[in-house]
């Protein structure tokens, strides 16, 4: 009886950390993203600048460098939706449809949606400047989130362990 009765407190425990940790990772997982979307940014501005390949092709092989799963699936869907659809449709949809799958916050995204205002309209020095506008406010965000990482990881893995150790001491 004991035993079954420890196994479930233990159960517990890790379960609560589990949780503590999983909140944790968001942040860390937010950070990552907006770090890729940054550096998407750099090849995206490369390509226009050299290559001068439509957006539909650059779209497409920068989901084919990324290396974080949800951001390529991001830009392999905006690659494919610029067949029939105009950019800024684009990506809005493509974000909506990963929204569940992200860590980014809606701020974020909105930064980065306003790319699509600009690229394919003007000439390549605007979507350069356009470019470099959107890096600058990742820059931002970038802080904003490595400060939140800070803040909040260790607290949540720690009130994860804290929550689950209050439960085992009522429940025993």
């Amino acid at each position: 009886m004991f035993i079954i009765r420890y196994f479930f407190l233990s159960l517990i425990l890790i379960c609560c950390t589990s949780i503590g940790w999983i909140i944790s990772k968001k942040y860390k997982d937010r950070v990552i993203e907006l770090k890729i979307l940054q550096n998407a940014l750099l090849i995206m501005q490369n390509k226009i600048k050299f290559t001068r390949k439509p957006l539909q092709e650059i779209f497409n092989e920068i989901s084919k460098l990324d290396n974080n799963q949800i951001i390529s699936v991001i830009f392999y869907k905006i690659g494919e939706k610029l067949k029939i659809k105009k950019i800024g449709q684009s990506i809005d949809e493509a974000f909506k449809e990963e929204k569940s799958w992200i860590s980014l916050k809606e701020k974020d995204i909105k930064i980065f949606k306003n790319i699509g205002n600009m690229l394919g309209k003007t000439d390549v020095e605007g979507q350069m400047d356009e470019i470099n506008q959107v890096k600058l406010l990742l820059d931002k965000q970038i802080e904003e989130a490595e400060l939140e990482e800070k803040k909040n990881c260790k607290m949540y893995k720690s009130l994860g362990t804290i929550v689950g150790l209050m439960i085992m001491i009522l429940l025993f």
